[in-house]
């Protein structure tokens, strides 16, 4: 019985991973705010690619994913959104989204559906699934 007066030390939950939605549809922003905190993430949202460039260097704000809309309004696409913050945060993943064809986004760049791509419109289930696997991947996207 010598380890019955031994602590048992839990382990720490892990911390929340936060990711920062950049959606200039509000009703669909607000979902996938609604979707992914209900899952245990920190949401931090923008309007425009803009928006979320201002945030971004006003705050300095600790974020794991961004998953941003490709065509926004504002002059800064998600792609150039993306690859701004990357420049700044190299360990930053992100997630492109939207409604077009990822055909007509570019061969400029690899779109992994599922991992770094996610096309609308999409249920919260593959919503979740996407923004793991997205966190989880040790692959440059």
């Amino acid at each position: 019985m010598e380890n019955a007066n031994k602590s048992v030390v839990e382990p720490e939950p892990p911390p929340k991973q936060t990711i920062f939605v950049v959606e200039d549809e509000p009703t669909l922003r607000a979902l996938v705010r609604k979707v992914l905190e209900r899952v245990g993430y920190e949401v931090i949202e923008a309007p425009s690619g803009l928006a979320a460039l201002e945030f971004w260097n006003l705050k300095h704000p600790h974020v794991d994913l961004l998953l941003t809309d490709m065509i926004m309004p504002d002059g800064i696409s998600g792609r150039q959104l993306g690859e701004k913050l990357k420049a700044e945060n190299p360990k930053l993943k992100v997630i492109y989204t939207t409604g077009y064809s990822a055909d007509l986004l570019g061969n400029d760049f690899v779109f992994k559906e599922g991992l770094n791509f996610l096309q609308k419109p999409y249920p919260p289930h593959k919503l979740v699934q996407t923004v793991r696997n997205g966190l989880q991947s040790d692959e440059e996207v």
